[in-house]
């Protein structure tokens, strides 16, 4: 069934700019289902980081990135599986050479398929972006950390463990101090819990915790999130403080026997006052069920 509140997730390349020499980030403009799209040049070779949602969307930032190359070769990297991020690698599949994490992979392999048709299923535009859209395999698969060399610039990809999802990786570009989180950090938005049992349960609120407590105590320069505005330091420490504060809430009612029905109720009553101002209210229900049960355990 068609989401009418869902609008159309276009990139749109027109408004790219360059956080660093060579560095440019092509924003997301606040829409949904839209990511902070990355593209990282050395003098031999350019790193594109994730495509947007699709083959149109994915059309759109090769070109900008062929533009942008002028000649140079071209690599391809996604901070994590989901559509947004990933469903539009095959249209790079005989121009630029697609990396990923070894978990990232399996996400892409087991679960790839099942997104794909739970994102057509939200209808509309989304489905529209999708169509011709094909779950894609990468080309090379590292184990924990790949440090790419693009010509006097160094990339390092590094996976962090579970958390958003089983195979999150950060780009970090050294250089310019610049972090690339995908959906580990979103900015005006409650954190995106894909908490969906039987189907996916990887999502760990614990390890996300670790996850972006090691992140915040380097202190980058610039962070660019997965969705949002790009910041500095602040949007990791602010992602952190949040999803302690959901941590602490839940397990406090959770440890009084509460039921978590009860405890869903009030978590989601107390967050919302306290940040009124923020999308994605419907995230923090699977956000409360999946800390529950990571408690129970």
């Amino acid at each position: 069934m068609a989401d009418p509140q869902l609008p159309d997730p276009v990139v749109r390349t027109d408004g790219a700019h360059e956080l660093a020499r060579d560095l440019v980030v092509v924003p997301n403009r606040d829409v949904q289902l839209v990511p902070n799209i990355g593209v990282i040049g050395g003098t031999r070779s350019v790193l594109v980081v994730d495509t947007g949602l699709g083959p149109e969307n994915a059309e759109r930032v090769l070109a900008f990135a062929h533009d942008h190359a002028k000649g140079r070769r071209l690599y391809l990297t996604s901070t994590h599986f989901h559509p947004e991020h990933a469903f539009g690698a095959q249209v790079f599949a005989d121009e630029a050479t697609y990396l990923v994490n070894r978990a990232q992979a399996e996400d892409l392999a087991l679960k790839g398929a099942g997104y794909l048709a739970m994102f057509n299923g939200f209808g509309g535009a989304v489905a529209s972006r999708l169509r011709g859209a094909r779950v894609p395999a990468p080309d090379v698969v590292y184990e924990e950390s790949y440090d790419l060399d693009l010509g006097g610039r160094v990339v390092r990809l590094q996976a962090v463990g579970r958390a958003h999802t089983k195979g999150d990786q950060v780009i970090t570009v050294p250089d310019a101090d610049v972090l690339f989180t995908g959906d580990l950090a979103e900015t005006g938005q409650f954190a995106i819990f894909p908490w969906f049992p039987p189907h996916d349960t990887d999502v760990s609120g614990l390890g996300w915790i670790e996850v972006m407590t090691r992140l915040a105590a380097a202190r980058p320069r610039t962070v660019v999130p997965g969705h949002g505005a790009i910041g500095g330091p602040q949007v990791l420490e602010d992602v952190l403080g949040f999803l302690c504060e959901l941590r602490d809430e839940t397990f406090r009612r959770r440890d009084s026997a509460m039921d978590q029905e009860t405890i869903v109720e009030e978590v989601r009553a107390v967050l919302t006052e306290r940040h009124p101002e923020w999308q994605g209210r419907e995230w923090i229900d699977p956000a409360v069920a999946c800390l529950c049960g990571e408690r129970a355990a």
